[in-house]
């Protein structure tokens, strides 16, 4: 499965931690959001247009305002 995300502003507690809610969709059109806790770059990698990038931040879109439980897997 292949899936394009976002990064929006809203941080929400799961099992008391923060995670950031990504938004996204997959390859075949359906839109699903992520709780997104940690991300790591391989530390091989160049990480510095990464670390950038990671810093930029959305508004989340009105169905984010509140989240279903049914959502959270």
């Amino acid at each position: 499965m292949h899936v394009q995300l976002h990064s929006t502003e809203k941080i929400v507690h799961l099992n008391g931690v923060p995670a950031r809610v990504w938004e996204g969709i997959t390859a075949n059109g359906v839109r699903c959001h992520a709780f997104i806790t940690r991300i790591a770059v391989h530390q091989n990698d160049d990480a510095t247009e990464f670390e950038k990038e990671l810093q930029e931040h959305s508004a989340p879109s009105d169905e984010l305002q509140a989240i279903p439980l049914r959502m959270i897997i």
